[in-house]
């Protein structure tokens, strides 16, 4: 024993004090007590008394291991997952987390470059005067080949892009009012310090209609079914060079530039949740049977929270505006050789409809393309 009263770490067979184990697994004591909270490390025995924990040395091999995982950034959640694989299954979950983390770090490394960018063209428009820009852009949505119905909506004006999908028993007539909401702002010369503000608060319109017209009908939902119909809405404003982005939901928004295409929204829905954490990789979103489960949406009965950002366009950029008929089913790589093409975005969205057609379409499509060109 030592002097403490703990066990002391005499023969092989011998049980370790928490202070020896964690200098011979590299992980300290406070890390130790965190995982046998959380099941991922208990200890062999804990003293009724004193409360002491004690480890055996055939511990020493996962701790070893949880330490090695930490140092890879690898969440808690995914580390337990893979404690409890034979060793060829954790290699080869390891080998598909790191090639998460490359792929990850590889999108971040894209949004840095954009956001360096973004931050740039602020500082050079103060000094330079700005290229008048045109927009060319085109819409069309499609029902799918497996929906009985069609709940997408897409607009493309001189002004105004947006896209909605809706989903519930009333999901078409929500993405087509999300959509008649901000069609009114195509109307309005704004500056660009009005653009966020002027789409924020016509978005929030489209985001308390249902909640409106379920209290003047003539019946009442439960409490329970106020969710069930409702819609995505991502949207892009332009005045001059300068571009407010409006997201909810997951569909997505991205930008084609010499860097090549960029992701610019980030999709709000349980899935996505769950790669953030580490729990899910893409692939296996995909396959997810929550993949449709949406943690923000207009649906007047949550919380009306948008993504918002301002955008400074440049000529020869492309924007695509989408459902996820479209992402769910044609790879981000497709779509960027259809817009990379010289056809223009009347030629791309008929080109991406078909993309989404011919890869079984199950779910109902909507796209918009713009191309910012010198007036």
């Amino acid at each position: 024993m030592d002097g403490d009263g703990r066990t002391a770490p005499c023969d092989d067979g011998a049980l370790l004090t928490i202070g020896a184990f964690a200098r011979a697994s590299r992980l300290s004591p406070k890390a130790l007590r965190l995982y046998d909270e959380l099941g991922l490390l208990p200890p062999a025995h804990v003293d009724p008394h004193s409360g002491y924990r004690h480890y055996a040395p055939a511990q020493l091999e996962r701790a070893r291991l949880v330490a090695w995982l930490r140092r890879l950034g690898m969440p808690l959640a995914r580390i337990r997952e893979v404690c409890e694989l034979a060793p060829d299954a954790a290699a080869l979950a390891v080998a598909a987390y790191w090639a998460q983390v490359e792929a990850d770090t590889a999108a971040r490394r894209d949004l840095a470059a954009f956001l360096v960018d973004q931050l740039e063209r602020k500082n050079t428009a103060m000094t330079t005067p700005h290229t008048p820009l045109t927009m060319r852009c085109a819409a069309l949505t499609d029902q799918g080949l497996v929906r009985p119905a069609h709940q997408d909506a897409a607009h493309a004006g001189p002004r105004l892009l947006a896209v909605a999908d809706g989903y519930g028993p009333d999901g078409g007539r929500a993405a087509k009012a999300a959509i008649e909401a901000l069609k009114g702002l195509e109307d309005q010369d704004l500056t660009s310090a009005d653009l966020l503000g002027a789409l924020e608060e016509a978005a929030h319109r489209a985001h308390r209609a249902p909640r409106a017209h379920r209290a003047g009908g003539d019946h009442r939902a439960a409490p329970a079914a106020e969710g069930t119909t409702g819609c995505t809405l991502t949207a892009l404003l332009r005045s001059g060079t300068q571009l407010a982005l409006l997201h909810v939901g997951d569909s997505r928004a991205y930008v084609l530039r010499d860097s090549g295409l960029l992701q610019i929204t980030h999709d709000h829905s349980l899935v996505q949740s769950l790669i953030d954490e580490g729990r899910l990789t893409p692939e296996e979103a995909a396959s997810h049977p929550q993949r449709a489960q949406l943690l923000r949406s207009l649906d007047g009965a949550t919380e009306f929270a948008p993504d918002l950002q301002l955008l400074e366009a440049r000529p020869g950029e492309r924007y695509l505006l989408c459902t996820d008929g479209l992402t769910g089913v044609v790879p981000a790589e497709t779509i960027q050789q259809v817009l990379t093409a010289d056809d223009g975005p009347d030629q791309a969205v008929r080109e991406l409809i078909r993309l989404a057609r011919e890869a079984g379409a199950p779910d109902n499509v909507a796209c918009v393309v713009a191309e910012m060109t010198g007036a």
